[in-house]
Protein backbone atom coordinates (compact mmCIF):
# COMPACT_ATOMS: atom_id res chain seq x y z
CA UNK A 1 0.00 0.00 0.00
CA UNK A 2 1.56 3.55 -0.84
CA UNK A 3 2.22 6.10 1.79
CA UNK A 4 -1.09 7.81 3.04
CA UNK A 5 -2.48 10.81 1.23
CA UNK A 6 -2.86 12.54 4.06
CA UNK A 7 1.05 12.55 4.71
CA UNK A 8 2.24 15.78 3.82
CA UNK A 9 0.01 17.68 6.69
CA UNK A 10 -0.91 14.94 8.60
CA UNK A 11 -0.57 16.78 12.65
CA UNK A 12 0.37 13.01 13.57
CA UNK A 13 3.06 11.93 11.23
CA UNK A 14 4.74 15.44 11.49
CA UNK A 15 4.54 15.64 14.81
CA UNK A 16 2.15 18.57 15.79
CA UNK A 17 0.05 16.43 18.57
CA UNK A 18 0.76 16.49 21.96
CA UNK A 19 1.78 13.89 24.43
CA UNK A 20 3.06 12.25 21.21
CA UNK A 21 4.18 8.07 22.00
CA UNK A 22 7.58 7.29 22.51
CA UNK A 23 7.60 4.92 19.86
CA UNK A 24 5.93 7.30 16.73
CA UNK A 25 8.48 5.87 13.81
CA UNK A 26 6.47 2.66 14.80
CA UNK A 27 3.14 4.35 14.40
CA UNK A 28 4.27 6.05 11.10
CA UNK A 29 5.94 2.90 9.53
CA UNK A 30 2.55 1.28 10.23
CA UNK A 31 -0.25 3.68 9.69
CA UNK A 32 1.29 6.34 7.64
CA UNK A 33 3.93 3.92 5.29
CA UNK A 34 2.67 0.65 5.39
CA UNK A 35 -1.56 -0.12 5.90
CA UNK A 36 -3.04 3.47 6.04
CA UNK A 37 -6.43 1.82 5.62
CA UNK A 38 -6.48 0.68 9.52
CA UNK A 39 -5.17 4.16 10.36
CA UNK A 40 -8.34 6.54 12.23
CA UNK A 41 -7.06 9.72 11.28
CA UNK A 42 -7.41 8.77 7.78
CA UNK A 43 -10.86 7.30 8.92
CA UNK A 44 -12.36 10.25 10.00
CA UNK A 45 -11.16 12.27 6.53
CA UNK A 46 -12.38 10.03 4.72
CA UNK A 47 -16.19 9.79 6.61
CA UNK A 48 -16.27 13.12 7.40
CA UNK A 49 -13.58 15.22 6.06
CA UNK A 50 -10.41 16.60 7.17
CA UNK A 51 -11.85 19.16 9.48
CA UNK A 52 -13.49 17.24 11.22
CA UNK A 53 -10.30 14.50 12.95
CA UNK A 54 -9.86 15.45 16.08
CA UNK A 55 -6.66 17.18 16.94
CA UNK A 56 -5.41 14.48 19.41
CA UNK A 57 -6.83 11.76 17.53
CA UNK A 58 -3.45 8.89 17.01
CA UNK A 59 -3.34 6.65 14.34
CA UNK A 60 -4.63 3.38 16.86
CA UNK A 61 -7.98 5.25 18.17
CA UNK A 62 -9.62 3.33 15.65
CA UNK A 63 -12.86 3.34 18.49
CA UNK A 64 -12.45 6.48 18.73
CA UNK A 65 -12.36 7.32 15.06
CA UNK A 66 -15.57 5.02 14.28
CA UNK A 67 -17.20 7.00 17.71
CA UNK A 68 -16.29 10.28 15.74
CA UNK A 69 -17.88 9.43 12.74
CA UNK A 70 -21.29 8.19 14.14
CA UNK A 71 -21.50 11.54 16.02
CA UNK A 72 -20.58 13.39 12.36
CA UNK A 73 -22.93 11.89 10.43
CA UNK A 74 -25.63 11.81 13.45
CA UNK A 75 -25.31 15.69 13.47
CA UNK A 76 -25.41 15.71 9.56
CA UNK A 77 -28.45 14.44 9.77
CA UNK A 78 -30.32 16.13 12.01
CA UNK A 79 -28.91 19.74 10.49
CA UNK A 80 -30.53 18.46 7.14
CA UNK A 81 -33.94 17.20 8.58
CA UNK A 82 -34.19 20.98 10.11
Amino acid sequence: MPECELLKDCAFFNDKLDNMPGPTHLFKQLYCLSDNSICARLMVAKALGRPAIPPDLFPNHEARAKAVIIAGKRKANDQSSH
